[in-house]
């Protein structure tokens, strides 16, 4: 194995010299630089990794912490390719911990990247509440971003989507293509996101004019069987309904199907709605209306500030993204 004095010999310069090249900490010349590289694609050197982050302070890779409950569909991928991708065209490597099942181990996956020497670190959270998302921003010197929470303490510290706004819009639309009798299957009751969504619909409903029908609401759990199981509890209330919203499109796609084998025509019947618009919408049968979130747009402004913070540039707060409903064949006017 190649060791860094045999660089040094090779490109006959000091140890010492070969050491700040790679750390980067004091001075050498353009000329220095390109001989000591030369030197190590030459010789086949690798610098022990642990000792140039004792030298740097910095190891070049970002944490990301995303428990393992919300792993599954199409979201989650769709959310950690685009991390990983925009992680690589920063020079830096994606390290993903687990937060599992409570707070507690949110927070011991947080611990784990820190020990580990991350720059920095982004939290997608599951059970950390935003009060102690705000006292863990201030606990620790590696800059952290919160995915998908609003921190009114720290408003540069997150990137979050306007969920309760783009359910709202969602009813919006509806009621102005002449439905009233509007259903919807919720996310998990303990899901920030699934909250706000059928916050807004409570919302858009009453701003309506429109009686609250809590028989045309169903807890679902984001899968597709939720899904089914949603449109399976409905009908046995026996419930009128003449569109459907889903808080993801998972549980969609679910309800197409038990709507399709109860005779139930989509959208003749009931039209369908869901949430954050994945890879397979466009493919199914019929094609799935969806509320689009800006997935790429909210990676890619974590990323930045995180970024931005490493470089010890000041963190500026953005505003909320939003949705957009992308009308598709599962969509029609009431009565049309």
């Amino acid at each position: 194995m190649t060791t860094m004095l045999e660089v040094a010999k090779r490109a006959g310069v000091s140890k010492a010299t070969v050491s700040r090249v790679l750390s980067g900490n004091g001075y050498t010349s353009q000329e220095t630089r390109d001989r000591v590289f030369q030197a190590i694609e030459e010789s086949g050197y690798r610098p022990n990794l642990l000792a140039r982050q004792l030298a740097t302070r910095h190891n070049q890779t970002l944490g990301l912490v995303v428990t393992n409950t919300l792993y599954h569909g199409g979201y989650f991928g769709e959310l950690l390719s685009h991390a990983a991708r925009m992680t690589e065209a920063r020079g830096r490597q994606l390290i993903l911990a687990d937060g599992k099942h409570s707070a507690d181990e949110e927070r011991q996956a947080i611990q784990y990247l820190l020990d580990s020497r991350c720059d920095g670190i982004i939290i997608y959270p599951r059970f950390l509440s935003v009060e102690e998302m705000d006292e863990i921003i201030e606990q620790y010197d590696q800059p952290i971003m919160v995915l998908n929470r609003r921190l009114p303490r720290h408003p540069a510290h997150c990137v979050y989507a306007d969920q309760q706004g783009a359910a709202e819009a969602v009813v919006d639309s509806l009621v102005a293509m002449g439905h009233r009798e509007i259903a919807f299957i919720s996310g998990a009751a303990e899901s920030p996101t699934g909250i706000e969504r059928l916050a807004g619909y409570r919302q858009a409903l009453q701003r309506h004019g429109i009686p609250p029908c809590e028989e045309r609401i169903v807890a679902g759990r984001w899968t597709p069987a939720c899904g089914a199981q949603g449109v399976s509890t409905l009908l046995a209330r026996g419930v009128r309904f003449s569109a459907l919203v889903a808080s993801n499109d998972d549980m969609a796609i679910g309800a197409i199907k038990a709507l399709h084998q109860q005779g139930i025509g989509v959208p003749e019947a009931i039209s369908v709605i869901g949430f954050d618009d994945i890879a397979v919408a466009p493919y199914t049968i019929p094609s799935l209306s969806s509320v689009k979130m800006p997935v790429t747009e909210m990676i890619k402004e974590t990323i930045g500030r995180l970024i931005a913070m490493l470089e010890e540039a000041r963190p500026v707060a953005g505003v909320p993204f939003t949705g957009e409903l992308v009308r598709r064949d599962s969509l029609r006017e009431r009565n049309a």
